[in-house]
């Protein structure tokens, strides 16, 4: 699910400042945006993380604002004269006019190192810590919010499928008794004149009759139903669970096309129910990628 947050939080030597942004991912997904002087805190900001959030694309920036400016030792002398010998050549190849900016220079990665005296004290760790906690506090709110809006859809494309599967239901028997008739006048035409005894073509029209009965299909699909009702009221992590069961939805659904073929008018019928019963299996797998 998509959310933001971002935390401000004042130390002694400075300011932090935590931002995370998620997007939609089948797993979780962490990229870090933080100076290298903030590298050794980064474990523990990815259990943090992993406390609070199990599944989302998450950017996670963190910023350390110093009430004292850097040491100006730190400054990469060597990479600050390769980039104004890159701008003077590139102005004089180009013939364009103009002046390197040094703002802009400091702001390359690696232009100012941080000195061993500049390192940050691992007491800082901890209020470090409390910003991204506050900040994924901050997020899971945002997800919440996102989440119970999308269980409330995928609830009423639930008890829509439900009321599909009833629908197959009824016909299910009327649809299988003109399945037989027919299959028995189409064999009795093919076979006129052979010494094919009634019994045994009573037996082969049952068997491909049966074969073609969506019954144990239509149970299970009300059952599955039932599940993901249930499923979608309970707590916890239940994405992953989700796009499994709607997975065998959806292999119930094309079970039942496949078998109802030779129904005519009323195979018709139950094709077009079991076509609506997939499209909307089909939205709620595509949502439950997005639920946590």
């Amino acid at each position: 699910m998509t959310g933001f947050a971002r935390v401000r939080k004042p130390v002694a030597e400075g300011e932090m400042i935590a931002s995370i942004k998620s997007v939609n991912h089948r797993g979780l997904d962490m990229h870090f945006h933080m100076p290298p002087e903030l590298d050794p805190f980064e474990s523990a900001i990815r259990n943090a993380v992993k406390g609070k959030v199990a599944r989302g694309h998450l950017q996670i920036h963190v910023q350390f604002n110093r009430n004292t400016p850097a040491d100006a030792s730190s400054l990469n002398r060597p990479l600050l004269q390769a980039y104004l010998q890159a701008f003077r050549e590139a102005a004089a190849e180009s013939g364009a006019a103009g002046k390197p900016d040094l703002n802009a220079a400091l702001r390359v990665p690696g232009m100012l190192q941080v000195s061993e005296s500049a390192e940050l004290d691992a007491a800082l760790e901890q209020p470090l810590l409390e910003a991204i906690a506050e900040a994924l506090d901050l997020l899971n709110r945002f997800r919440e919010r996102e989440g119970a809006a999308m269980c409330a859809e995928m609830r009423e494309r639930c008890a829509s499928l439900g009321g599909l599967a009833a629908q197959m239901e009824k016909i299910r028997s009327r649809a299988t008794q003109a399945f037989q008739k027919r299959l028995n006048e189409r064999l009795r035409e093919l076979l006129r004149g052979t010494g094919l005894e009634p019994q045994r073509l009573a037996q082969e029209a049952a068997l491909l009759a049966e074969r073609s009965d969506i019954s144990e299909e239509l149970i299970r699909l009300k059952t599955h139903t039932a599940q993901l009702e249930k499923l979608l009221s309970d707590a916890g992590e239940v994405g992953k669970r989700l796009d499994f069961l709607l997975q065998e939805m959806n292999r119930e659904a094309n079970t039942i096309l496949s078998k109802t073929g030779g129904l005519g008018d009323l195979g018709l019928t139950i094709t077009d129910l079991a076509l609506a019963a997939k499209a909307e299996i089909d939205k709620m797998r595509e949502q439950s990628l997005n639920l946590e």
